[in-house]
Order: C-alpha cells, then sequence, then structure tokens
C-alpha cells in the first residue's frame, strides 16, 4: 500500500503551539537577528505572501515553529506550513509527491536517501546535532541508573528506521548492551508520551525533547552516546523550491537560528565550535 501523502495543511497551524517550557526562544531570535540583520537572509520581500511548507523532524518541533513565527513577521502575508514527524516518514511522504519546501532531517542518512534520489536541490547543511539520553518517570520508580539498566525494564524506543532508533542500535554497539523494548515508536515524541503517560519505565529520547519535558520526566545521562551523535540536515527539496526556502535554511543556519537550537539543547554542527 502506497503512504498516505498528507495534505499540505498537515501538521500545521492546528498542531502549531508555543513551547511550553521554554518562553525565551522569542527573545533569544529577535535579540540575534538584531545584531545579525536576520541572520543573512533573502530580501524579505521575496517570500511575502507566499505559503512556505516546511518539513522536520519531530524533534525540532519548539525551535521550527520560532524560526516561522519570526519568518511570517519579517515576511507580511507570508505563512509557513509545518509537517513534524518522523525524519523516515516524512521522507516517505517527499518520495510519495507530499509537497514540501524545506526538509530538515534528525540524520544524515534520510536525507541522504533523497539526495540520491534527486528531491534535494543542492548541498544539504548540517545544523545541528543531538544526542540520546534515557527519560524515566518522576522518581524514577525502576530504579534506572544508566544504559545498562535498559535491559531489565519496560523500555519504550525508537524502531531502527527512525534516526533516534538507528542512534540507540549504535549505542548498543559501543556498551555492549542488547535491549529488548516492549514498544517501537516512529517518532521521538511518541517515546516520551508514553513515559509520560506512565506505560514505559524508560524511553531513549534525545536531549533536547527531555529538556522540552520539563518536570513531566527525569533525565539519565548516556555518557556514551556523545560518542555518537545525531547529525541534523537541512535542504531545499527539489525541483521547485522557491526562493524563500533558501530564506528559511538560512535562518536555521546562520546565528539566529543556532542561538535558539543551543538554548533548546542542541549542540552546534561539526564545522562550528
Amino acid at each position: 500500500m502506497s503512504p498516505a501523502v498528507p495534505s499540505p495543511a498537515a501538521g500545521t497551524r492546528a498542531g502549531r503551539r508555543r513551547p511550553r517550557h521554554r518562553r525565551g526562544g522569542a527573545a533569544v531570535l529577535a535579540c540575534a537577528l538584531a545584531l545579525t540583520g536576520c541572520g543573512g537572509g533573502a530580501d524579505p520581500a521575496s517570500g511575502g505572501g507566499d505559503t512556505l511548507t516546511v518539513f522536520a523532524a519531530a524533534s525540532l518541533r519548539e525551535v521550527f515553529e520560532s524560526l516561522a513565527e519570526d519568518y511570517e513577521t519579517r515576511n507580511p502575508g507570508s505563512e509557513v506550513v509545518l509537517n513534524f514527524a518522523g525524519s523516515s516518514d516524512l521522507a516517505t511522504q517527499i518520495e510519495a509527491g507530499a509537497p514540501a519546501d524545506v526538509f530538515a532531517s534528525a540524520d544524515a542518512s534520510t536525507m541522504e536517501r533523497l539526495a540520491q534520489a534527486g528531491l534535494i536541490d543542492g548541498e544539504p547543511g548540517e545544523f545541528a546535532r543531538n544526542r540520546l539520553t534515557i527519560a524515566v518517570p518522576p522518581g524514577n520508580p525502576a530504579g534506572v541508573k544508566g544504559f545498562a539498566d535498559l535491559a531489565g525494564v519496560r523500555l519504550v524506543a525508537c524502531a531502527p528506521q527512525v534516526p533516534c532508533g538507528a542512534a540507540a542500535a549504535r549505542i548498543q554497539e559501543v556498551t555492549g548492551v542488547r535491549l529488548s523494548p516492549v514498544s517501537e515508536e516512529s517518532s521521538v515524541t511518541e517515546v516520551l508520551g508514553k513515559v509520560i503517560s506512565g506505560e514505559a519505565d524508560a524511553g531513549l529520547v534525545y536531549v533536547t525533547d527531555a529538556l522540552a519535558a520539563g518536570g513531566e520526566i527525569e533525565a539519565v545521562p548516556i555518557p556514551e552516546a556523545a560518542e555518537v551523535p545525531n547529525s541534523y540536515l537541512i535542504g531545499a527539496v527539489a525541483p521547485d523550491a522557491p526562493e524563500a526556502a533558501q530564506e528559511f535554511i538560512n535562518s536555521a543556519t546562520g546565528s539566529a537560528g543556532q542561538a535558539l537550537l543551543q538554548e533548546a539543547g542542541f549542540q552546534p554542527p561539526a564545522d562550528r565550535p
């Protein structure tokens, strides 16, 4: 069965919300833009009145919501349509013909998959890195202290084809610990949701998602995760990406977007200190 292709409204304003746990993002962005001239983006007038469709990994939700709000402010009459899901699912949607102008993936292999298919315009660039941590319910009732403890608890993780699942597999290789999740999800936000709801003793999520969850969960660090970070790439979707796509990409890769990403707990890309 062919994958369902969402309408342009999928994951848009009905799913858009202001960050619940970090309220300083807009202020950080405004300050950074004032210092950088909007991060070196294209002429704001070029995107005015247009609709820009951005497909982004679920872990980027809060940052990209702030970037979208800023883009719309700088381009009166424009609208940014945001579609958040697991990177693999988003890639499948694009391959099936879903309308997208920008794609931001939580790993390099998913982006490369689209690039090899001729669906990415030019060379996508790394704009952030992330790493896994262990999310547990408040009080950590199962007593999880490290990655090895996950072998003996009700664990929820991402499916292997999802970037966060691939990251978990890499940590298993580094540690020699083999895990048997009771459930495998299609995005890191679904993993987090099962921990918050009490359906799991622990879940493997990104550091950024654990930070955004605030007091709803506790985080147990995984030192080995630093050895195998996830590389986040962004690119314009070929063949007809509008000029506005590059403006949005510039916002994410420039100092304004980088300030938001680091506030959210992301690490800078490899080519930046």
